[in-house]
């Protein structure tokens, strides 16, 4: 079986922080932003989750993978901590 590599955990993360209440929201990755985050947006852009290389909006397919990633993390999170 195969593990998340680090340019996974950064398009999770980045994927994680696109709002979950609202597909009329999205996300603008600023020039300031770290380049792990730039170049996990264009990633995620180029494998047709997202609108736009710097943000934009989650597609059909973002939609679906960032509601599986809040699972997974939700499920991993430790309510103990």
């Amino acid at each position: 079986m195969s593990t998340f590599d680090q340019t996974m955990t950064e398009e999770l993360n980045l994927l994680l922080k696109f709002p979950s209440d609202s597909f009329m929201q999205g996300l603008k990755i600023h020039h300031d932003a770290s380049n792990a985050v730039v170049n996990a947006a264009q990633r995620l852009y180029s494998k047709g989750l997202i609108t736009q290389p710097d943000g934009g909006y989650l597609t059909d397919l973002g939609i679906d993978v960032a509601d599986h990633a809040r699972k997974v993390y939700s499920a991993l999170f430790s309510k103990l901590n």
